[in-house]
Formats: structure tokens, C-alpha cells, sequence
């Protein structure tokens, strides 16, 4: 069969980049190597952990927070049959979305592994062994990324699990060790922490959350200890026996000392992600790679091979779902001869714990590199009539503005549904606005979203209730 596209992998990239394709009249066609769609997002990623995270939260809430509302409640319990149950409804329901649209779209679907023969060949192996060979103008990689490995630790998802094992642990552990505080790590490890677990954070750096707002990551950190989350920063994992019972981490000072040994039922190392392209014979027609794995692309996504694209996680950038959707579309659209986008210095970001973290734009610590003037507003939510009225008062929201032209260079949150508010900061940014634009455009009252138009005026020592 001869295509105008075929796209390899339909996680939030791939089925993205197929339906748009699709939209503006190519004949496009997907190829996943799983049973179904979403990639990693939908079937191990974002959609299962915030279920667990949803969940998690409000279990911990009917234990701890009814109570002082004057909710009188028994002590919950637990299923834990169920709660994964729960998980794994979100999961189908999504993933069954997502075979619908391709169907809606006219997408034609073809389940195996992809491999590229050359440009405008693509080969399908079926599981079960069967090969077929399909041609197309144009191939998109969208095959995503893998969990990266500790290396001299094997991941076994029973004692020493990735984020896919911490999905389906068969029951709460005791002690859990998460190696790594980024965003993985302390999502889920904030799941089990609120089910029940005793959790330790390692993390080879001096901080979490590496590459957001030192401010915010130092603030970020004391509401986990507060919530009992124990850190070992500057430490190092150097190994991971399980002979026994459970788990013994060897630990040390990342700069040098006497190591020790942490027990634990589980270990998740969430390290990061590294691009996947196995299998996908890449080295053989000549497709360039970086010494990390990603595949090298030009502005326009293509690769050093005419004819052959990538987006996401498999290209350099934020490994992050909604990244990937928009170089989906915006591949798609230069594909069908229009003009095609993606504003990287405007994708925000979001640690789904609670409070939650999100972020856009530049860092302090990034302004100060490129040696940028600017100025910051901050207001705490303290200070906010919802937030106090709702007893979620932990964090505060941070605006950065250039000192020249008051333009809105970045914005930080920390708060109960920070990921919702960000977006308002984004689109603002997107259109080059000022904090003073933020500050006079009207907030319904009461809103957390007052505590951003309250920072923005406090970039000119203006706020009202502060």
C-alpha cells in the first residue's frame, strides 16, 4: 500500500501528528508496535499516574482533612484490587479514544514493530512474525522514549521497579526508596507516600526538581518534608542488592565519603528518559543520531535522510506529551505545504503532586546566565481568600518580567491546581504581553487565579492584598 504518510509510534505525538496530517487530505497511515495506542502517556505515563495521584489524594484527604471541615467520617481503607482497577478504567477509556479518532480521521492502523528500509519503505512485523512492507512520501518517527537504566542496577519490576512497575505494585510498601527527585520520581513517590509508605528520595544533585526555578524547587521541598517525604540530596546510589527479603541500597556522598545502606520493600528509579529508536534501522539507511541517542532534526523536523521526520521524545527537548503534540501538528502542517510552528521558550510544565509545581518560560537562574535585567512578583497563596477559605494555602506564584520593557519572561506556581493556572501566563506569552497586561485584566473573585494577577502587580510593588 502506498501512503503520503506514515507515522511510527501513535503516542500523543504520532496520533497527533496522523489525525492533522490527515485533516489538511493526506493519506496517512500509523504503525504501533503495541496492542494499543498512546505510547507510553497514555498506557504507562501520564494518564495511569494521575489516576493513582487523583486517587491518592483524596484517600489522604477523607483520613487527615475531613474531619476539620466538620465532615465526620470512619478511617478509610484501602482496596487495593480496586484503586488499580480504577487506574486501569482510565487507561482503556483513553486509549480506546485514541482508536476511535485515528478511525474518524480515516487513519489507517497497523498493529507491529516498524522498521525503516530506506526513504519511502517502511517494514511492519506483526506479532506474529509476519512481514509486510508499505510505501509512503514521508515517514515521521514518533516512537517516544524508554526509562534510562542505573547502571549496576537491574530493574526487575518486583523489588526494583521502573515507573511502569510503580503503576501495579501489588501492595503499599513499607519503605520505598525513589532514586531520583524529578518529576517521575516525586509523583509517584508522593502515591505511595499518601497510601502508606515511608518514602526516601535520592537524588545525586543538591536538589529536586532539576532544571525548574531553584526558588520554587527549595520551596517545593519543605512542603514534602512537611508532608514526610525524607531527602538525600548530593548522594549517590552505587548499588542495590536483593538477595533478601527486600532491598538494600548502598548509598555515598556524590562528592566522595563513608557510604551506607538504606533498607526498603521497593526501589523506583526514575533517572529520566532516554529517546527510543531500537530496531528502527536508523544506522543502516544513515539517519543521523546525537551522542545521546535523540535524532537530529532541522527546524522543519526533518532528519539528514530527504523524506524521513521526527518529533518528541525521540528528538532533543522537554520530554514532555504536550511538547510532542504540538511538533506533531506543526510537522503535519509544513508536511501538507502551510506554515508550521512550535514556540519552545513557551511549553510549560507541571509536577502533578499536590500542591502541584508548574511552570513557563525562564528560570531565575537562566535569566541571570543569559545576563538578562528583570524584575520578580510574588504573591503566596497565605494571602488568597479562596486558598485560605479551602485550607490549601502551601506555595505562592512567581513572576519574572523583563526590567526594560516589563515584558513576561517566565512564570512559576505552587499550588492546589497550579497546572491549570499556568496557561494563562502562557498565553499571555505567547503574545510578547506585559506584567502589567496580567495585572490589569480582571480576575474573578474568589479564584486562586487572583494570586497570579496579585504577583504580576507585585512586579511593580503594587499588590493590593499583600
Amino acid at each position: 500500500m502506498s501512503y503520503d504518510l506514515i507515522v511510527i509510534g501513535t503516542g500523543p505525538g504520532g496520533y497527533v501528528c496522523a489525525i492533522r496530517a490527515s485533516q489538511l487530505g493526506l493519506k496517512v497511515a500509523v504503525v504501533e508496535k503495541r496492542a494499543t495506542h498512546g505510547g507510553t502517556c497514555l498506557n504507562v505515563g501520564c494518564i495511569p499516574s494521575k489516576a493513582l495521584l487523583h486517587a491518592s489524594e483524596l484517600f489522604e484527604e477523607a483520613g487527615h482533612s475531613f474531619a476539620s471541615m466538620g465532615i465526620q467520617v470512619s478511617a478509610p481503607t484501602l482496596d487495593h484490587a480496586a484503586l488499580l482497577g480504577f487506574k486501569d478504567k482510565a487507561v482503556d477509556g483513553n486509549t480506546k479514544g485514541v482508536e476511535f479518532l485515528l478511525k474518524k480521521n480515516k487513519v489507517d492502523v497497523h498493529f507491529g514493530t516498524g522498521r525503516i528500509l530506506a526513504a519511502g519503505k517502511v517494514e511492519v512485523t506483526a506479532a506474529d512474525g509476519s512481514k509486510s512492507e508499505l510505501e509512503t512520501k514521508n515517514i515521521v518517527i514518533a516512537t517516544g522514549s524508554d526509562v534510562a537504566q542505573l547502571p549496576g542496577v537491574t530493574i526487575d519490576e518486583q523489588k526494583v521497579v521502573s515507573s511502569t512497575g510503580a503503576l501495579v505494585l501489588p501492595k503499599v510498601p513499607g519503605k520505598l526508596v525513589v532514586v531520583g527527585a524529578g518529576v517521575i520520581g516525586l509523583e509517584l513517590g508522593s502515591v505511595w507516600r499518601r497510601l502508606g509508605a515511608q518514602v526516601t528520595v535520592v537524588e545525586f544533585l543538591d536538589r529536586i526538581l532539576p532544571g525548574m526555578d531553584g526558588e520554587v524547587a527549595k520551596s517545593f521541598q519543605r512542603i514534602l518534608e512537611k508532608q514526610g517525604v525524607a531527602f538525600k540530596l548530593g548522594t549517590k546510589v552505587t548499588g542495590v542488592d536483593t538477595s533478601g527479603t527486600g532491598a538494600k541500597v548502598t548509598v555515598e556522598p556524590a562528592a566522595g565519603g563513608a557510604a551506607e545502606v538504606i533498607e526498603a520493600d521497593v526501589v523506583l528509579v526514575a533517572i529520566g528518559r532516554v529517546a527510543y529508536t531500537q530496531g528502527l534501522g536508523l544506522a543502516e539507511i544513515g539517519v543521523e543520531t546525537d551522542k545521546r541517542g535523540r535524532v537530529v532534526i532541522d527546524p522543519h523536523f526533518q532528519t539528514n535522510v530527504p523524506g524521513i521526520f521526527a518529533i518528541g521524545d525521540v528528538v532533543a527537548g522537554p520530554m514532555l506529551a504536550h511538547k510532542a503534540e504540538d511538533e506533531g501538528v506543526a510537522c503535519a502542517e509544513l508536511l501538507a505545504g502551510k506554515a508550521g510552528h512550535v514556540n519552545y521558550g513557551v511549553i510549560p510544565g507541571v509536577v502533578y503532586t499536590s500542591p502541584e509545581v508548574a511552570s513557563v518560560g525562564k528560570t531565575e537562574e537562566e535569566l541571570k546566565a543569559e545576563g538578562i535585567a528583570y524584575t520578580v512578583g510574588k504573591f503566596p497563596f497565605l494571602a488568597n481568600g479562596r486558598a485560605k477559605a479551602n485550607n490549601q494555602t502551601d506555595g505562592f506564584v512567581k513572576i519574572l518580567a523583563d526590567a526594560a520593557t516589563d515584558k513576561v519572561l517566565g512564570a512559576h506556581i505552587i499550588g492546589v491546581e497550579a497546572g491549570e493556572m499556568i496557561h494563562e501566563c502562557a498565553v499571555l506569552m505567547e503574545f510578547g504581553g506585559s506584567s502589567e497586561d496580567l495585572a490589569r485584566t480582571c480576575h474573578a473573585h474568589p479564584t486562586r487565579s487572583e494570586a497570579v494577577k496579585e504577583a504580576a502587580m507585585a512586579v511593580e510593588k503594587r499588590a493590593i492584598h499583600m
